[in-house]
């Protein structure tokens, strides 16, 4: 409330923009809507920037929460000019925003650099990969990267690894790069046994063992080497499941692999689901080989619900969060990668304190969040 001259107004709350591609299930999604749940929106309101016609899984939550999503053309070879006008076009009739919190990676630099042409001085780029393939698109990623020079006011990262990967070492040693934890809300992955219990039994793996993993079907994911590890080691033990959750484009050919080696018995598909602290109770152990990751949202979440983390060395090691992770190169192969699952013990551990005490909890962490967008609108 502000008072003036015998008149109270109630002041509107600040609104940050955050560009993301779309707003479905993934990593940096997830993370945004666990700090966005939590932010006191009498004071902050985060609006969203899209790419895609589409609406993603978790637009209605943000609608209900007074956020507005804008809805751009996709960023692709052809569409350049397009979009760049529509970005110009955004910034001059939306004046309302001196915050822009971008998380498109190489791509943030077309956004901020309209964002900083429309005089906004709050350009946050924000790193969420450690890492991608060299393919088709690698001369592109080149010129957006080349856009990110002088063009953002604040660097983010959500690990040290990621800040040098997209803003370089020089950067990241500088210690302009704000490593912003991908905190999850940890009391939520408490373990439960009435809610493991149920969980099992509406998945009828009552008395199994259970792998589990949650991603995206796409290449970095890894889906066709997790699908060998398993089939290794369903060969020694049939007492195990595995618990797949996610979609993607490459879904469709994991499970003709599945059925193929006739495992579709013993391994699930259980899609885009909304109850992962649920589902994560009911599993023994996380298996994560990924090709690489930032510091992967999945995995803070597996070490908030007690579960052993099995990933590659391509993931960063500031993801082990509580000595409850192990690193395995790929190329040792599906068989090594078998023998080290079935050799683990797959029993919970609580280390929710331990994982508050390291700042990814995002009650915590919220505050620090909002007090830096509040400061930069003062």
């Amino acid at each position: 409330l502000i008072e003036c001259k015998g008149v109270i107004n109630i002041m509107e709350p600040i609104r940050v923009l955050q560009v993301v591609t779309i707003m479905n299930r993934g990593g940096l999604e997830t993370m945004l809507m666990n700090y966005y749940r939590k932010l006191d929106k009498s004071k902050i309101q985060f609006d969203f920037m899209t790419n895609r016609v589409e609406r993603g899984h978790y637009d209605d939550e943000i609608e209900a929460l007074g956020g507005k999503i804008y809805r751009l053309s996709p960023i692709k070879p052809g569409n350049y000019n397009k979009y760049f006008k529509e970005l110009d076009e955004f910034f001059k009739e939306h004046k309302e925003y001196k915050v822009v919190h971008s998380h498109i990676n190489e791509n943030s630099g077309f956004v901020l650099k309209a964002a900083k042409k429309a005089g906004i001085e709050c350009r946050i780029a924000h790193s969420h990969l450690s890492d991608l393939k060299l393919d088709y698109k690698y001369p592109f990623r080149v010129y957006a990267r080349r856009n990110l020079k002088g063009n953002v006011s604040d660097y983010f990262a959500c690990s040290k690894r990621a800040g040098e990967w997209l803003f370089g070492k020089d950067i990241s040693n500088s210690g302009k790069v704000t490593v912003l934890n991908n905190a999850v809300d940890t009391e939520k992955f408490r373990f439960n046994e009435e809610v493991r219990n149920n969980i099992r039994r509406k998945l009828d793996i009552e008395g199994k063992k259970v792998i589990g993993h949650v991603g995206r079907f796409n290449p970095q994911k890894n889906h066709e080497f997790l699908i060998d590890v398993f089939n290794e080691i369903y060969k020694k033990d049939k007492d195990i499941v595995l618990l797949l959750v996610g979609d993607g484009y490459l879904k469709e050919k994991i499970e003709e692999k599945v059925n193929k080696l006739g495992l579709d018995k013993s391994v699930e598909f259980l899609g885009v689901r909304e109850d992962i602290p649920e589902l994560m109770q009911a599993m023994d152990l996380f298996l994560f080989p990924s090709q690489f990751e930032g510091l992967a949202v999945v995995m803070v979440e597996a070490q908030a619900a007690g579960l052993k983390v099995i990933t590659s060395t391509g993931v960063t090691k500031e993801s082990d969060i509580t000595n409850n992770v192990e690193f395995i190169d790929l190329s040792k192969g599906a068989e090594y990668w078998a023998d080290i699952v079935l050799n683990s013990d797959f029993k919970k551990k609580d280390d929710i304190n331990l994982m508050i005490k390291k700042g990814y909890d995002s009650t915590n962490n919220v505050k620090w969040l909002s007090d830096f967008y509040l400061k930069k609108y003062a």
